[in-house]
């Protein structure tokens, strides 16, 4: 994937999920802030386990097959 069809797949999805003008405040939010991506992973689970971590996951993971058609 070239890095302009990443860039537009990116955006798609931001305004799937947001819409239209949320994602440009997003974007706009993130351009105008300072932000360390890294730094900011680090301490989104600092105060759970691994343990935790990975049955939150678990939970995500079942629920969206629980919500994927099925194929027969």
């Amino acid at each position: 994937m070239t890095d302009s069809e990443l860039r537009s797949k990116g955006v798609a999805a931001l305004a799937d999920s947001l819409g239209t003008v949320e994602a440009e405040r997003f974007i706009t939010l993130m351009l105008r802030e300072p932000f360390d991506y890294t730094d900011w992973r680090r301490s989104l689970f600092e105060d759970r386990s691994l343990e935790e971590i990975s049955r939150a996951a678990s939970k995500l993971r079942n629920a969206a097959s629980d919500d994927s058609p099925v194929s027969s």
